[in-house]
C-alpha cells in the first residue's frame, strides 16, 4: 500500500468510476494483458465521477495553466482506473508510455507544457517507477470539448 500512502501524503484523492448518464462506453478503461495494463483515454474527473472542465481549446478558452491542472487531474483519473482494475497500485512496476492529446487552438504549440501536468503528478506519486516515454500532440477537438485526454501503458507484477 505504498502508493496509496503516497497519494494520501500528497493530499490526493482518486475519483470514483466515470459516470456519464446517457453515454455508453463499450470498452474497458484498463485492459490487462500479461504483465501490461493499457489505459484507455481519460479526461479530468470531479469527486462525483463526472467529467469536469476546463472545457474548450487550450490557447483560446483555456489557458496553458488550466490545461496543466487538467492534465494532473487526468493522471489521477488514470490512477483511479488502474486501482479499480488491479486492486493494488503497488503492482505497477513501471509506467511505460503516455500519449497526451490537447484540444488546441490553431496557433497553440505548447502541448508538452500542458501534458507535463500528468507527467509531473505520476513522477510525484510513483517516483522512479513513474518515469515514462511520452508524446504530446495537439488535436482539433476532443470528446465533450474536454481540454485534455491522456492514454497510457504500465508494466505490472502478478
Amino acid at each position: 500500500m505504498r502508493i496509496e500512502a503516497r497519494l494520501a501524503e500528497l493530499g490526493l484523492t482518486l475519483p470514483p468510476l466515470l459516470t456519464m448518464p446517457g453515454v455508453k462506453l463499450p470498452f474497458d478503461s484498463v485492459r490487462v494483458l500479461g504483465d501490461r495494463a493499457v489505459v484507455s483515454g481519460h479526461g479530468a474527473q470531479g469527486p462525483d465521477g463526472r467529467l469536469v472542465g476546463p472545457f474548450g481549446k487550450v490557447g483560446a478558452e483555456v489557458t496553458e495553466e488550466q490545461g496543466y491542472a487538467a492534465a494532473r487531474s487526468v493522471a489521477l483519473s488514470m490512477i483511479a482506473s488502474l486501482q479499480r482494475t488491479l486492486g493494488d497500485l503497488d503492482r505497477i512496476t513501471a509506467w511505460v508510455k503516455l500519449l497526451g492529446m490537447v484540444n488546441s487552438a490553431p496557433d497553440f504549440d505548447r502541448q508538452p507544457a500542458v501534458i507535463n501536468g500528468a507527467s509531473d503528478l505520476i513522477l510525484e506519486v510513483f517516483g522512479d517507477a513513474g518515469r515514462h516515454a511520452r508524446s504530446a500532440v495537439g488535436v482539433a477537438a476532443l470528446p465533450w470539448r474536454i481540454a485534455v485526454e491522456i492514454e497510457g501503458e504500465v508494466l505490472i507484477r502478478p
